[in-house]
């Protein structure tokens, strides 16, 4: 009708997804993110997850976390019991991933390879921003932590539905910092593509509507640079992906 309408300038827009169940990623799933870091190729999907609070708009803020440590630290093996460790320093290395995910629209469990595709709705464009000295150096080198600090997973700009996407396992990617280009990929060169991650991952939990499933990154991210580089407070992330759209987001 042409009526109804809100200018863009004047709406946020929030994550197309803000409460899931679940948000799985994949490790290591582009050819050239493991010949970047010499990795061997995975011979199975790795997977870790974030917490659906590291969720942010797709023009949101990135927050960088700072240290809110207070008092004298106390080691483990001294602490009475119920007394309070201080808070864990702030993270210094924050780094950027653009990944396409994948978001599921169908219940299922051991769900065949061929059928997979059926139970995703459609796709969106994220950013798995990641703490790279948590991820790789602390919490017993664990990466959850690193990995899901709050807005620490920008999502949008829209779901676009699987039926819209010609082909989604050809689809150029990029991630830019400051106007500055870092990541250039397709996801032509997923190791495991969108049916075969689905059907793994179904073999060990059930999905469910509104799952996200982030399907790794490509080379090009910043703790592999020579010297390395990492986000700070001022910088801007955009992440697109062709036919998905754009996402931009600025470092607080």
């Amino acid at each position: 009708s042409g009526q109804h309408r809100v200018p863009r300038a004047a709406a946020r827009l929030l994550a197309p997804l803000e409460d899931p169940q679940k948000v799985i990623c994949v490790g290591l799933n582009y050819h050239d993110h493991c010949r970047e870091q010499n990795a061997k190729v995975p011979r199975e999907p790795l997977i870790f997850s974030k917490f659906p609070s590291a969720i942010a708009g797709p023009f949101d803020d990135i927050v960088h976390p700072q240290d809110t440590s207070v008092g004298t630290p106390v080691s483990p093996r001294d602490s009475p019991p119920g007394m309070a460790l201080p808070a864990p320093l702030s993270p210094q290395e924050l780094d950027w991933e653009v990944e396409l995910a994948a978001v599921i629209g169908k219940r299922g469990r051991h769900i065949e390879e061929a059928a997979a595709l059926e139970h995703v709705l459609g796709f969106t464009v994220a950013n798995d921003v990641s703490a790279r000295d948590w991820q790789m150096r602390r919490n017993g080198r664990q990466w959850l932590l690193g990995k899901t600090f709050d807005t620490f997973c920008p999502l949008g700009p829209a779901i676009v539905t699987r039926e819209a996407v010609p082909d989604v396992h050809n689809l150029w990617i990029r991630c830019s910092v400051n106007g500055q280009r870092m990541q250039d990929s397709n996801t032509q060169y997923l190791i495991f593509g969108v049916p075969a991650l689905v059907a793994w991952v179904s073999r060990f939990v059930t999905l469910v509507p509104g799952d996200i499933l982030l399907t790794g990154t490509p080379a090009g991210v910043g703790v592999f640079r020579k010297p390395p580089v990492f986000l700070k407070p001022g910088d801007e992330v955009q992440c697109e992906i062709e036919e998905l759209g754009t996402i931009c987001n600025r470092v607080v």
